[in-house]
């Protein structure tokens, strides 16, 4: 088994290096909207979705014969949560890597996407007293995105995204507890 899966990656490298003078390589803009969410691991709070936005530069990677490769973004996001009549929101640096499939025609072709993130705090709200504890968001978090979408006229992109939290992104008291989850809608123009 173990042997198989060596073989098969082998040839995926072969393949993705021997064709890079056929891959199309394109880069553009990507911005959206997206409603974020804390999942807390334990029931000391219960918080509601906030709306943000996200926005930021993209490359794309992608071999036209079989349409597998990669894109990649840096993206400024907006996160955060409602509890109460609070909101609270934290804007994080997202650099999201992922492996994209793309197939149809050439005129509009659908796209699957999954790959990892991390993501890094910028600003917004750091510590909020709720409960008579502190709230503290961190600096650093990591996840998997999973997204959809289509492509027109080969540069015009509209999709969603699923952003999975891996690593707890809030603290209270300085024990883990929360992790960022998210749905956004995206739209992206390549060149």
């Amino acid at each position: 088994m173990k042997k198989k899966l060596s073989v098969m990656l082998v040839a995926m490298l072969v393949l993705l290096v021997s064709v890079p003078a056929r891959a199309e390589f394109k880069i553009g803009v990507k911005g959206g909207v997206n409603i974020s969410s804390v999942h807390f691991s334990k029931d000391i709070l219960s918080s509601s979705n906030i709306t943000g936005y996200n926005v930021g530069p993209m490359v794309e990677f992608v071999v036209p014969i079989v349409g597998i490769g990669m894109d990649a973004a840096v993206l400024f996001n907006q996160k955060g949560m409602e509890i109460g009549n609070e909101s609270m929101r934290t804007n994080y640096l997202d650099i999201p890597v992922n492996l994209k499939w793309k197939f149809g025609l050439p005129a509009a072709k659908i796209y699957l996407t999954a790959g990892p993130y991390v993501s890094f705090r910028l600003g917004g709200d750091k510590i909020w007293n709720v409960i008579d504890s502190q709230l503290e968001a961190k600096s650093f978090g990591a996840g998997l995105n999973f997204g959809a979408g289509v492509e027109l006229i080969k540069h015009l992109q509209v999709g969603f995204n699923y952003g999975l939290g891996l690593t707890d992104n809030y603290s209270v008291n300085k024990i883990d507890l929360g992790k960022n989850r998210g749905w956004s809608i995206t739209a992206a123009i390549l060149f």
